[in-house]
């Protein structure tokens, strides 16, 4: 993975060996997943009975994780458990699988476990990621459900961005490893003050995403309908975006998050459900729309960049009526009406087959070059889902790709190409 671990992935591996319970608090941004998996994997490969479950908050996070478990150990058969979908489709693929690493969250598990669906008694690992999450949303009672519930687990890990008194509840006894100093995140992160003349801050953030060109930003609103409001606005002035809140369709989450982590789209408007759990390369920017009404969702927010070793911005829009703490005030806001919006660089071509066809993303980028006759720098990201996946290619060559890949077939099946849309 040409990846160089970090002292604290390093110290959480060697912890994992040597004790049964471990608790990791560590910045929001630091690694945590790959801390834990890379130990985890390991485990797995040395005792083929045992199997793993991996409790989240949210969907997005659960597919996140199970990304990286397949990055890291595609070998060990993992599969994703979640809301928005059936728990029979989800059953069946339990089935097929037979999974060593289940990654779930925890409405979702205690349904499957209740309906007999998976054997309690095979779990002998389990890890509970973002466990301040996971309280904030209201699982403590699921969380103490599934450790009652477990009674073969032999080894538990919890991860949390910060320290609660509800871990020592589950966990009486644990090794304990604490980096939540947050010096360096802070040296890496750059705060600044963009002050709003008007109560609707819709036009000042406008000129603003102006200013900051074709970086990558999220911006955050408090409500699901602040993030209708303010997409709409944008994409009626030209810019490129792409939403999400907790009101929309699980495909339509995965849509719209790969138009956004493939470049497709510069601008991201979400709620704080994408304050957690989003692991988005390279994010250039912060912004707080909706000011953030607590610190803990501050740091939340504001660890989506400014990750690991890379630096960022964060930018707080305040309205007259507000008050915010001093911080620097950003200096370069253009007015927006002057400022032509530059065609981003990536479009997203949706291909109607996936992972439960025997797809891999090797075998689309592999179709896409011989049959659509793209070279290997005009295929960007490509992600695989269950029933369907989704490929950046060049824009400029979109025109002439969909008509080579109308009734072509990849693998030996017949599907559906067509170009994603933004909102109208």
């Amino acid at each position: 993975m040409n990846i160089t671990l970090t002292a604290m992935q390093q110290d959480v591996a060697q912890a994992y060996r040597k004790f049964d319970n471990v608790v990791l608090l560590s910045p929001t941004g630091s690694g945590k997943t790959l801390a834990y998996m890379l130990p985890l994997a390991e485990q797995l490969r040395r005792s083929p009975q045992q199997r793993a479950v991996v409790i989240v908050p949210s969907r997005e996070l659960a597919v996140q994780t199970t990304r990286v478990a397949h990055e890291v150990a595609g070998e060990l058969p993992t599969i994703a458990l979640y809301g928005g979908r059936p728990t029979m489709t989800e059953h069946r693929t339990l089935r097929e699988v037979a999974p060593r690493i289940i990654v779930a969250t925890p409405g979702r598990l205690l349904d499957h476990l209740g309906k007999g669906n998976i054997e309690p008694t095979g779990l002998n690992v389990l890890i509970i990621d973002e466990f301040d999450k996971c309280l904030e949303m209201g699982f403590r009672r699921e969380m103490a459900d599934i450790f009652s519930r477990l009674p073969n687990v032999s080894k538990r890990m919890l991860l949390s961005a910060t320290d609660k008194e509800e871990i020592t509840q589950l966990m009486p006894e644990y090794h304990r490893l604490d980096y939540l100093d947050h010096t360096s995140e802070t040296e890496r992160l750059e705060e600044l003050r963009v002050d709003s003349p008007e109560k609707d801050k819709l036009q000042t953030l406008s000129s603003l995403l102006v200013a900051l060109g074709q970086q990558s930003s999220i911006v955050f609103v408090g409500f699901r309908e602040s993030v209708e409001r303010v997409t709409d606005h944008l994409l009626r002035q030209g810019f490129h975006v792409a939403q999400l809140h907790g009101g929309l369709e699980q495909r339509e989450r995965e849509r719209q998050l790969f138009l956004f982590q493939s470049g497709t789209c510069n601008i991201l408007v979400a709620t704080d459900l994408a304050s957690r759990g989003l692991d988005i390369a390279q994010l250039d920017n912060v912004i707080h729309y909706h000011l953030p009404p607590t610190p803990d969702i501050r740091t939340h927010r504001n660890g989506r960049t400014a990750r690991w070793d890379q630096h960022g911005r964060a930018f707080y829009i305040v309205g007259p009526e507000e008050d915010f703490p001093s911080l620097p005030v950003f200096p370069h806001q253009q007015p927006f009406a002057d400022s032509p919006i530059p065609e981003p660089r990536w479009q997203v071509i949706y291909i109607g087959k996936g992972r439960a066809d025997k797809i891999s993303r090797g075998d689309i980028a592999g179709f896409l070059m011989k049959v659509g006759g793209l070279a290997r720098d005009e295929v960007g990201r490509i992600e695989v889902l269950q029933h369907q996946s989704y490929a950046a290619v060049l824009r400029t060559r979109v025109a002439q790709l969909l008509p080579r890949l109308r009734g072509q077939k990849i693998k030996g099946i017949r599907t559906l190409f067509e170009v994603v849309r933004l909102h109208p």
